[in-house]
């Protein structure tokens, strides 16, 4: 609980001299005992990844079953974070004018629709961007086996394209990378003009070196030759070209909004390249940030609309409080909730998300 409540307040560190003496934890200085960072180390290093990705299996089906995933579009990004692991790291770059520096590829699944995550994983060494995204589906088949996932240019490889057509149910749109193969078929085909500087052209591709064939979807954006400007995309969807470019595609960047809304939860830092760790730390960040949302619902407008950071400022760390457990359910009795003393009682009387009042 005290990790969930670190993730949820948008802390970095679990230090039992920031807590115990310092305002801003205050349902913290009520416990008996506080954990710190080395206790913190050794309890997660102890679980496996295998029980963290069961916490995200089991964590996104009481989800669905709350409602929390309502559409069929579902976007899959990897998400690079800064790391200060002392590790020996390849350095990479967020953007083209940041200078280089150690990153932990992790991958992430959303509804598009709701904008909720719905699991996350990890790259290593011996786990790259194909094997840790199937693993990532894995978990979102529990939300909708059907739905159309929306990737990455980072996806488009022939394994993880084959292995969704023959061992899912799954739909699958993603941008082909700009070889010279591609560029010389998207300037070759004939054009279906849609509306003013934006045409749409298909035909079947297959990777070289393989017989599998798939739409390969090309769309062409300007009014003269001069200015024309392509991109493609491969699809394992028999949808229109036109409803699956120009309408669907566009809900993938809900993902980017989740990191920018939530990131502060515990998806924007990592101060270790252990798997259990981070695998733990990031399962639980989940539970936190799951608990939030249910808690949003709740709330009036704008501050239902704040991201994680000023939520957890304005009401989370300005709130006295009680923590007791009982058989399967955690008590907690809040007071002076700042924003809300009215509406205290109704918003924290019961958590859909680990059933408890």
């Amino acid at each position: 609980m005290q990790i969930v409540n670190e993730a949820a307040l948008c802390s970095n560190r679990v230090r039992r001299s920031n807590y115990i003496t310092h305002q801003g934890f205050e349902f913290l200085n009520g416990l008996g005992f506080l954990v710190t960072d080395s206790q913190v180390h050794d309890l997660l290093d102890k679980h496996t990844v295998s029980e963290a990705q069961a916490l995200q299996e089991s964590l996104a089906a009481i989800r669905a079953n709350n409602g929390h995933y309502q559409g069929g579009l579902i976007a899959i990004d990897p998400h690079r974070i800064i790391s200060t692991s002392q590790r020996i790291m390849p350095k990479k770059k967020k953007q083209p004018g940041e200078p280089s520096r150690k990153m932990l590829q992790t991958f992430f699944a959303l509804d598009t629709q709701t904008g909720q995550p719905i699991g996350c994983g990890i790259g290593s060494p011996g786990a790259n961007t194909t094997q840790a995204t199937i693993e990532l589906l894995n978990i979102a088949k529990l939300v909708n086996r059907n739905a159309l996932i929306l990737a990455d240019k980072e996806h488009f490889t022939e394994y993880l394209i084959r292995s969704i057509e023959q061992n899912s149910d799954f739909e699958f749109l993603v941008p082909a990378i700009s070889t010279e193969r591609i560029r010389k078929i998207e300037r070759s085909q004939s054009y279906q003009r849609k509306w003013a500087g934006y045409a749409i052209a298909e035909t079947m591709f297959n990777f070289a070196g393989h017989k599998e064939k798939y739409r390969l979807l090309s769309q062409r954006e300007g009014e003269t030759t001069k200015d024309y400007t392509y991109k493609s995309f491969l699809t394992l969807s028999n949808k229109p070209a036109t409803e699956l470019l120009s309408d669907m595609y566009q809900e993938r960047w809900s993902i980017e909004d989740f990191f920018n809304f939530d990131g502060a939860m515990g998806f924007n830092r990592a101060s270790t390249f252990n798997l259990n760790i981070r695998y733990g730390k990031m399962s639980l960040a989940l539970l936190a940030q799951a608990a939030t949302y249910e808690l949003r619902k709740k709330l009036p407008k704008p501050y239902s609309r704040w991201n994680s950071t000023h939520l957890a400022d304005a009401l989370f760390k300005k709130m006295d409080g009680y923590i007791s457990v009982k058989d399967d359910t955690i008590f907690v009795t809040c007071y002076n909730a700042p924003l809300l003393s009215g509406n205290c009682i109704s918003v924290f009387s019961h958590c859909r998300i680990c059933n408890s009042v």
